[in-house]
């Protein structure tokens, strides 16, 4: 059933093309773990040991403050649809900001987004998968332009202000270095 690789096959690279949702964990070595659904455009493999993701405008910014003190973090993918499989990709990761040349390199991979807060690179030393037998099957309908919607309202200086109130600091009071102080 499951299997562990040092890379990303091509199969499994189609499979991640292939879907609408992913999920980050992350945690520092004390406080709490965190685990975020990740949905738009935002995945990129760079090559079978190297993704990018482009992190956006949330409530919080858990995985930035967890990468600043441990930058282990753990990507899954689940097969809602057709043979069933759950995909995990585990690394080391880093951030990037606006104010960092490899976000303004990656940035052109993706599609325009008002709300882009940093691009996360990781670097994948293990790929596992499992059978995903009791993943349910779900329909995609279609993206939600909610987010994009909003941060194009607000602009680049309220996001800003945004950052300032809500993304300087995670849940456990780790800092997030998004405003670069």
């Amino acid at each position: 059933m499951g299997k562990k690789l040092d890379a990303i096959t091509a199969d499994l690279q189609e499979f991640i093309k292939e879907q609408k949702i992913f999920f980050v964990g992350t945690a520092a070595s004390e406080g709490s773990v965190n685990v975020s659904p990740k949905g738009t455009d935002s995945f990129r493999i760079i090559n079978k040991n190297k993704i990018v993701w482009l992190n956006l405008t949330g409530s919080g910014n858990e995985t930035a403050a967890h990468l600043l003190k441990n930058n282990r973090m753990t990507i899954m993918f689940c097969a809602f649809k057709g043979k069933p499989i759950i995909l995990r990709l585990y690394g080391a990761a880093k951030i990037f900001h606006k104010r960092d040349q490899e976000f303004a390199e990656y940035v052109q991979q993706f599609p325009e987004n008002t709300g882009a807060r940093q691009i996360i690179e990781m670097q994948v030393d293990l790929v596992q998968t499992s059978c995903g037998f009791a993943v349910p099957f779900m329909d995609y309908k279609e993206e939600r332009t909610t987010l994009n919607d909003w941060s194009k309202k607000q602009g680049e200086g309220k996001i800003k202000e945004y950052w300032k109130t809500k993304n300087t600091k995670s849940i456990d009071g780790f800092e997030t270095n998004i405003l670069g102080d």
